[in-house]
């Protein structure tokens, strides 16, 4: 290994003791000899508990957007703790966020905050449910939304014989199977089948739950023609559109993945990027819709719009909003895809590229993938293999394909050029040992 883990490892052993599986979140368990600890972050870097430092493409699943640490946001919040913290009382930066992310979102006419896009999303759910007085909802294969009962199925495909649809199953035990009668699941970019469900569930569903991007499948996108048609059906069949932009907004554009392709949701949740790593989320949308809040459908939290949260994310929006951040975040992304594409290229190595260029997804085939079937059912263990050699040389990226490349408004010039001789280096290397395992096999 090109880097020395042992006193991760170490701390891990010690732990684990403590910690079920060592860490405060499942998704941070990379293995008893690969889970890695921080030191610290600053911009587009982190460092371990070992020292070894990495250019980091996690960026903590997309709240970095500015990139760690960030002196003028961690100004802000210093501010926000002058106020005091929590009152169980309403504070007046409440308004003015809310003011600037309507400016931002032109479907947020009303807001409400909570602390994370999980919370953000079941209120969202709820609200549809009460607006509409029905209880079912529909999703897409492959979509995230968090970690509660109604989010938390999947389709197994390794399980699946291309015969009928696949088994939906929950993510997690404690889920409870009576409530998979609620969720009705289709895959992404194929209208008829989204017709289909409507015409035949009209009256049981609330809302259509969408990542028109996802945040947890590559970055697989929606084609425009199928959410401009997705937005069509909604006001057609009266389902309430709740488009969960907890990883696209603030980031794909300043007005979210909305903006980005022009169609506005009834609902719509946002959170990482809102406050730059600062816990924030929120649930917006239509007032008609929204007023519903305190007047039948309850919401709520103690540490809901906190002081230094709110001054986080205001001074955040108001970064992204009249500066050129999100444009340079665009162009890194762009240059960084180009410059793997150039690397895979010349060793004749199938690959595209899928989502935006401020969250990219690698795939390892000439076309990209249009829903979760057409990834699940490829082939994505050379990329799961060259991703642990990327760590050993300083780059951090999820360990699986699942998760796009977050880019923030901190990676620079020799972020690249550290990411593109480590790329090189980890293809070769995954190149290298599949041949090796192909000899042995032969």
């Amino acid at each position: 290994m090109a880097r020395n883990l042992s006193k991760s490892n170490a701390h891990f052993q010690r732990a684990v003791k403590r910690l079920p599986l060592g860490v405060a979140s499942n998704f941070r368990y990379w293995g008893d000899e690969r889970t890695i600890y921080v030191k610290r972050g600053r911009g587009a870097r982190i460092v371990d508990l070992d020292d070894n430092s990495y250019v980091d493409y996690r960026m903590g699943y997309g709240p970095g957007i500015l990139g760690y640490a960030d002196s003028r946001v961690d100004a802000a919040a210093r501010e926000g703790m002058e106020v005091g913290g929590v009152f169980a009382l309403s504070t007046e930066r409440e308004l003015a966020v809310a003011e600037r992310i309507a400016k931002m979102v032109p479907a947020a006419e009303l807001v409400r905050y909570s602390n994370s896009g999980t919370e953000a999303v079941m209120a969202g759910l709820r609200l549809a449910r009460a607006f509409t007085g029905r209880d079912d909802y529909v999703i897409l294969e492959g979509g995230y939304h968090g970690l509660f009962d109604a989010a938390m199925w999947f389709t197994p495909m390794d399980k699946w014989s291309q015969i009928g649809d696949p088994e939906v199953l929950p993510y997690s035990q404690g889920v409870p199977l009576g409530t998979r009668g609620y969720a009705h699941f289709v895959q992404a970019n194929d209208v008829n089948q989204l017709e289909d469900v409507f015409k035949r569930h009209a009256d049981r569903i609330a809302c259509l739950l969408i990542e028109p991007i996802m945040g947890n499948c590559l970055g697989i996108a929606a084609e425009p023609s199928y959410l401009r048609a997705a937005r069509a059906l909604c006001d057609r069949y009266g389902i309430v559109l709740l488009i969960d932009e907890v990883k696209t907004g603030f980031r794909v554009a300043r007005g979210g993945v909305q903006e980005l392709y022009g169609v506005d949701a009834d609902l719509c949740t946002f959170a990482k990027a809102l406050g730059n790593g600062y816990p924030i989320s929120v649930l917006a949308g239509r007032e008609a819709i929204m007023r519903k809040l305190g007047r039948g459908v309850a919401h709520g939290g103690t540490y809901t719009a906190h002081s230094v949260s709110l001054a986080a994310a205001e001074r955040t929006l108001q970064i992204l909003d009249e500066t050129d951040a999100l444009e340079r975040i665009a162009d890194y992304g762009t240059r960084l895809r180009a410059g793997m594409h150039d690397i895979l290229a010349a060793r004749g190595i199938a690959h595209s590229f899928v989502g935006h260029p401020s969250m990219s997804g690698l795939y390892f085939a000439n076309e990209p993938p249009r829903n979760y079937r057409d990834w699940k059912g490829s082939d994505y263990t050379f990329y799961d293999a060259m991703a642990k050699v990327l760590h050993d040389h300083g780059v951090l990226c999820e360990p699986d394909s699942r998760e796009p490349w977050f880019i923030s408004a901190a990676h620079d010039a020799s972020c690249l050029a550290d990411t593109l001789r480590a790329f090189a280096t980890a293809v070769d290397a995954t190149l290298e040992s599949n041949h090796a395992a192909r000899k042995v096999m032969a």
